[in-house]
């Protein structure tokens, strides 16, 4: 890959914009082992890019990744032979990933329950779909391949039923509402979703007036699809920005440190008995008490 640079940059700091999702550990060891260079020839990480300098780079396959259990606590709120529904904190990772390796909700499960679904490979077991970083709430894990294959088929045929609680700024028009934009990374800003290009990949999110506050709106948000960031980039894109959502416009000044997102409820069939299932999580003491606030 060459990419052209502009003039002040740290050679490692160019190439984190380029490849948001690696690690600058990572990265580092990529210059280290010769697999960049500038105009031609090797440079060290704290090389500093002249404008118009060509930077050419051969990421290294990442090494493989395999789950390792850990005796972290975890807030269960459903299990049986098939899945699991937990209750996830704001700030637990829940797989490894770039610049992740351990305490994610995925070594906390191999720790309390052993054996997870192998479908979605060693490093993420059972995970069928993901919430945030900074989301809590309900997520499901399959226990066997059966029942993660069933449950992947809902959530790709959009059967199941997600409903999220977000506080946004500003009082939202209407009682309820619908947004659809499609949403694709930034070009710019690597680490963001956008829905400013007018293309990307198709979204869906609804929602409806739970509460309002002098500053804040309450919604309840159902989402039809689980694009990357998806109620936050679409609330933003509609000017209400999740309260204490900084990376997609929200003033600084949050109570807590964190967003105000959560995954209230999850409705699903399911994959055994075909039953449909309604399983809620208990908005967190945190936001609770951030609501308290206002």
């Amino acid at each position: 890959m060459t990419f052209r640079a502009a003039a002040g940059l740290r050679l490692d700091h160019f190439l984190q914009q380029q490849f948001p999702e690696t690690s600058r550990s990572r990265l580092q060891q990529w210059i280290k082992a010769g697999r960049v260079w500038v105009n031609g020839a090797p440079a060290k990480a704290g090389s500093i890019l002249r404008e118009g300098d060509e930077i050419a780079a051969e990421p290294a396959p990442a090494p493989p990744l395999h789950a390792e259990p850990e005796e972290i606590p975890l807030d269960l709120l459903y299990a049986d032979a098939d899945l699991v529904a937990v209750n996830k904190p704001a700030g637990m990772v829940v797989h490894a990933g770039a610049g992740v390796r351990s305490a994610t909700l995925v070594n906390a499960l191999l720790h309390h329950f052993g054996q997870l679904s192998t479908a979605g490979g060693t490093d993420r077991p059972g995970i069928v779909h993901r919430l945030d970083k900074e989301t809590s709430g309900v997520i499901l894990v399959a226990r066997n391949d059966r029942a993660h294959q069933a449950l992947a088929a809902q959530f790709a045929d959009r059967s199941v039923r997600k409903v999220y609680l977000a506080l946004v700024h500003g009082a939202v028009r209407g009682e309820q509402g619908r947004i659809d934009t499609p949403v694709a990374r930034d070009p710019v800003r690597r680490v963001r979703m956008t829905t400013r290009l007018g293309s990307g990949r198709t979204a869906l999110s609804e929602y409806r007036v739970v509460r309002r506050l002098p500053h804040h709106t309450l919604l309840e948000v159902r989402i039809g699809t689980g694009r990357t960031h998806q109620i936050r980039v679409h609330l933003a894109s509609i000017g209400h920005p999740v309260a204490g959502d900084r990376l997609y416009g929200a003033p600084a000044g949050a109570p807590f440190p964190r967003f105000f997102l959560h995954a209230a409820s999850i409705g699903f069939a399911h994959p055994a008995s075909g039953e449909w299932m309604e399983i809620e999580a208990p908005l967190p003491g945190e936001l609770e008490q951030w609501l308290a606030c206002l």
